[in-house]
């Protein structure tokens, strides 16, 4: 069994994903995670299920997918703070400028923010959005702010976007989401 697989085995992580275009890396991010040993539970946005199907993520993790804050677990705790309890690492990949802005100020519309609310783990994010969103002051202060609290970042590369611009924004390679998440675990 190599290091790596080690690392990650039997680790809970909630695969936060968001409407940005890259929200199809996520099934290579969740396939990837649980073949290293996680347990991967993908929570994903209205936004992002109009990206990827969840039952892409749900085979690929061998877990429900979660997306709807109204629609959830059987049981009488509320799903959302039953996956906050369970995990080791919530993991937002991609992050979009309005998942940030959620999480830096403590809002709570949907399921995604309400576990990032609830949950006691360390929160790690990915941004992914055009290069001047990114840029836009309220987003800068919105990182800002979320690295004082003390959230983990995995920093966006530079490419062609997207939209078409060339520039910083990019999802990090999957390679290096993975590699942030072993280190994480790592040195934990």
């Amino acid at each position: 069994m190599a290091d790596n697989y080690t690392v990650l085995e039997g680790r809970t992580i909630v695969l936060g994903i968001t409407g940005s275009i890259a929200a199809y890396k996520a099934a290579d991010i969740t396939s990837r995670l649980t073949e290293k040993g996680a347990r991967v539970y993908p929570v994903m946005t209205a936004s992002a299920c109009q990206i990827i199907q969840p039952l892409t993520l749900q085979t690929l993790a061998r877990n429900p997918v979660a997306y709807d804050l109204w629609k959830e677990g059987q049981g009488w705790q509320p799903g959302h703070i039953d996956l906050a309890d369970q995990a080791d690492l919530l993991l937002v990949a991609p992050a979009t400028a309005n998942c940030i802005a959620l999480f830096a100020h403590g809002l709570a519309p949907d399921l995604l923010s309400s576990i990032h609310l609830a949950t006691p783990a360390p929160v790690m994010i990915a941004p992914a959005m055009n290069g001047k969103m990114l840029a836009h002051p309220a987003t800068q202060a919105n990182l800002a702010l979320l690295r004082e609290r003390g959230y983990h970042f995995i920093e966006p590369d530079s490419g062609m976007l997207a939209c078409g611009y060339e520039g910083q924004g990019k999802l990090a390679a999957v390679d290096r989401i993975i590699e942030t998440v072993e280190a994480f675990f790592a040195s934990s």
